[in-house]
């Protein structure tokens, strides 16, 4: 279980460093975004971590996925998690244990989770994973919240998106879950997360439906596809659901692109061999800032290639390729 017996009074002074550190994170955002500086101040609140970076579907849209990924593939070892942890963790509120791959598939998966003592882990997954043994372990864990991707509600319509997927499998890993946080009292959240696109969007009903079933929050959310031509296949009818729109004869994402990023302050992504990324969207490692297996996080956060990074973004974020298909700073549509 990740609480524990620690003293209150500890964990009171622990509430209070977060707080402070997230504080000073979020001003020096605020005060880069005013000056065009790249000012930092804190550590970040939260941290992603890519476990793995191998799936068992093949989901035509996602790096990993589809194979377009270039980068090598592997499992984060438990003793390079645990240094991070280890340095990170008085500053964090919330530790993701996914980026790209399924986290389920890491077999020390649990292990991390334990490390993770005191903060509150959120863990995404496809959902093919949660049988009686790992929903039961998943719920024990102690975690904050589940969030379980379910894009369709036939098997049909599911498999356009989640190829090699069943539906059946997922739907049943949810009920175990949902009858498992009943019956351990467990304050966990659980989230469906729908992918709403022009296959599925017709099933929303069905999918609220099925979240009053078990319990469960849902998600709507808007398709990312990896080239903007495809966006044509995949967009839904209602338009706080379509991240694209045709400009010029060609789909184009649907945002100002503001030269501010609040991610680069507050939530970096660590891949499964210990480099440090700037975000989420870096989906191929093609901007390390840092390798932990020879930096502390600290020199990495505060070294000169984030700050440099920052710069760029302050300057013109759209210039940056990874960028470009970014949602932050995305207004009326649903991310």
């Amino acid at each position: 279980m990740l609480q524990t017996s620690i003293p209150v009074k500890y964990m009171k002074k622990e509430k209070i460093v977060k707080s402070v550190n997230a504080v000073k994170s979020a001003f020096s955002w605020a005060a880069s975004s005013v000056t065009g500086l790249p000012l930092i101040a804190g550590m970040p609140a939260t941290v992603s971590f890519e476990l793995t970076n191998h799936c068992n579907l093949r989901c035509p849209e996602c790096a990993s996925g589809s194979g377009m990924m270039l980068r090598e593939r592997g499992f984060m070892d438990p003793a390079l998690f645990e240094k991070a942890i280890g340095e990170l963790k008085p500053w964090l509120w919330y530790v993701s244990l996914y980026f790209q791959g399924e986290p389920y598939l890491h077999p020390e998966l649990f292990s991390f989770i334990r490390m993770c003592e005191n903060t509150k882990v959120i863990i995404s997954t496809n959902g093919h994973f949660l049988d009686g043994a790992n929903s039961g372990e998943t719920v024990r864990s102690g975690i904050y919240k589940l969030i379980v991707s379910l894009d369709g509600m036939d098997q049909e319509t599911y498999s356009k998106y989640r190829v090699k997927g069943n539906l059946e499998t997922v739907m049943a890993g949810i009920r175990n879950v949902s009858r498992e946080r009943e019956r351990l009292s467990s304050p966990m959240k659980l989230e469906i997360q729908f992918l709403v696109n022009r296959y599925n969007e017709h099933q929303i009903a069905m999918a609220e439906s099925f979240a009053r079933e078990v319990k469960a929050s849902l998600k709507l959310k808007s398709m990312q596809v990896i080239n903007s031509r495809d966006a044509g296949k995949w967009m839904p009818s209602e338009t706080k659901y379509a991240r694209y729109e045709m400009k010029d004869k060609r789909f184009a994402i649907k945002n100002a692109m503001p030269s501010r990023c609040l991610r680069l302050w507050l939530n970096p992504v660590i891949s499964w061999d210990g480099k440090v990324l700037p975000c989420c969207f870096d989906k191929d490692a093609e901007y390390v800032m840092g390798d932990l297996s020879s930096q502390s996080f600290r020199e990495i956060w505060h070294g000169s290639k984030f700050r440099e990074f920052r710069h760029r973004v302050l300057s013109g974020r759209r210039s940056i390729p990874i960028c470009r298909n970014c949602s932050s700073g995305m207004r009326n549509v649903e991310y």
